[in-house]
């Protein structure tokens, strides 16, 4: 299968490098590698030329963006960018975050999960971050869902999804459409990718108030954005974060903010949501 990926970056002078050295040293190497430089203002393009001087398969992009770091739209406008510049020639488009290091058989492992199931549109694996010397699980998400830091499509399923969409919850309106359209979203917890900076760290108070905006606009209604936003903040372990969760879909309500989905695709997302919720709880 032919990988192509793009890493959206900004200033990830000092971690960029151990990224790419781990896709490059994969047992199955990608046919494209292509990086954002996303508006850096440190060495960040130096260290990717470096790498592209020895693979060619490896390029730099350049995009001027502003340095506000807001969630979902910033990072996914990148993507495009570098999405823009490539072939149709793929079979699996992947988005990976600058701050990852890959396990050397995780795209070969991909594979065999694409080639297992003709209708398996989506597959990942799982970040880890380090405390007190120790990898653990980055759980912020159930584990049937795959991270926005490392995002694998099958083309037709990246076509039929419309791409990434350039707003948060991104990476959540993807795995739900792939289910709209019939296809399996997979995870393998043999995965263990290592997520060198924690999801979040730069979000400002108005990020905070994106997460209930885009609860809003993936046509939760508000029962499953209450319930969301109580496990999201509980997850997070900042239980405050709950009213602003839920003051960003009151705002994105009151300006009628358009949904992300069709009225069709809302229902169907609604359904799925509480079909879940209701397993859980039985």
């Amino acid at each position: 299968m032919n990988y192509y990926i793009v890493i959206p970056a900004h200033n990830e002078e000092a971690l960029i490098s151990l990224t790419l050295e781990s896709l490059i040293s994969q047992t199955l190497l990608p046919k494209k590698i292509v990086i954002v430089n996303d508006n850096s203002t440190d060495e960040t393009a130096s260290v990717v030329l470096a790498f592209a001087k020895e693979h060619p398969y490896i390029t730099l992009v350049e995009k001027k963006s502003s340095a506000i770091h807001l969630p979902g739209s910033k990072v996914i406008q990148a993507f495009n960018t570098g999405l823009e510049t490539l072939d149709q020639d793929y079979d699996i488009i992947m988005k990976a975050d600058a701050d990852l290091i890959f396990p050397a058989n995780y795209l070969e492992t991909l594979t065999k999960h694409f080639h297992s199931d003709p209708t398996i549109g989506m597959v990942g694996g799982f970040c880890y971050i380090e405390k007190n010397g120790d990898w653990i699980l980055e759980n912020l998400t159930d584990k049937d869902h795959i991270r926005g830091a490392l995002k694998a499509y099958r083309k037709e399923t990246f076509k039929q999804i419309g791409g990434l969409k350039a707003q948060m919850g991104w990476d959540t309106v993807d795995e739900l459409l792939c289910k709209f359209y019939y296809w399996k979203v997979v995870t393998d917890n043999s995965l263990k990718v290592k997520h060198l900076k924690p999801t979040g760290a730069n979000y400002n108070k108005t990020a905070r108030f994106k997460q209930g905006e885009a609860f809003y606009t993936l046509g939760y209604g508000f029962l499953i954005t209450a319930i969301a936003s109580a496990k999201l903040s509980f997850m997070k372990k900042k239980p405050l974060l709950f009213f602003d969760y839920i003051q960003g879909f009151w705002k994105a309500k009151s300006s009628k903010k358009p949904l992300m989905v069709t009225e069709e695709q809302a229902l169907f997302i609604r359904n799925y949501r509480l079909k879940k919720m209701k397993e859980k709880i039985l």
